[in-house]
């Protein structure tokens, strides 16, 4: 399975205010669509509705009402979340249409003050979803996320995604991972590896030409 990361820059940055020991508090909050269906997004990608439906039916049982929807600020590696790096704990998780609208609360965490300070000075943030599955190419061209699609998070906090981030989402869809005694373990691709074999046995023929050649030039 791959992992699999998808940004949103259409989210509200709200103000709310709740009582606590008697005392009334304001805390930050995020909102937005978190998730699309049925429409190629612009990584060519995409999530039919039922796949999505499932899988977010899923994450609302075993983590939302639970109270464990963490989220990262910044792009992870991986599709674990890191307890260091949770700035924001999600919410809520509806569907409206083809798409799922989410809310997370930004937690007083090192990374949430962080996302925090940030939002204060104005700064644009998006989120990004983060999850693991497969990838079935159709005949538009498009990449059909699989049925076994796997939400890590609905939402991690990222820099405005205007800025350049091809590269770190190369490296994260160049893995892959795989379920191993009940752990999510990355693997490398069968076919990096055939291809980095390919390359070695090419390099080997070419210098081994090259030696001939030398020696050809030597006995004139």
């Amino acid at each position: 399975m791959k992992l699999i990361t998808e940004e949103v820059t259409n989210v509200q940055v709200i103000t709310e205010t709740y009582t606590k020991k008697g005392k009334k508090k304001s805390r930050l909050c995020i909102e937005g669509c978190f998730l699309q269906g049925e429409i190629k997004n612009r990584n060519g990608r995409m999530y039919p509705i039922q796949t999505l439906a499932k899988e977010v039916g899923r994450y609302n049982e075993n983590f939302i009402n639970k109270g464990r929807a963490l989220g990262e600020l910044g792009h992870p590696e991986g599709p674990t979340v890191n307890l260091d790096r949770v700035s924001h704990k999600i919410t809520s998780l509806c569907q409206e249409g083809n798409n799922f609208r989410g809310k997370a609360t930004l937690l007083d965490t090192p990374m949430g003050k962080i996302a925090q300070s940030l939002l204060g000075e104005g700064v644009m943030l998006g989120v990004s979803s983060r999850g693991v599955g497969s990838l079935k190419e159709d005949h538009n061209g498009c990449k059909v996320v699989g049925e076994d699609f796997q939400l890590a998070t609905a939402a991690d906090i990222v820099a405005d995604p205007s800025a350049p981030d091809a590269f770190v989402n190369g490296i994260m869809e160049g893995k892959e991972w795989v379920w191993e005694g009940g752990l999510l373990r990355e693997q490398l691709a069968e076919k990096t590896k055939k291809s980095i074999n390919t390359l070695v046995d090419q390099s080997a023929l070419e210098e081994h030409k090259l030696g001939l050649f030398q020696d050809f030039l030597n006995n004139l």
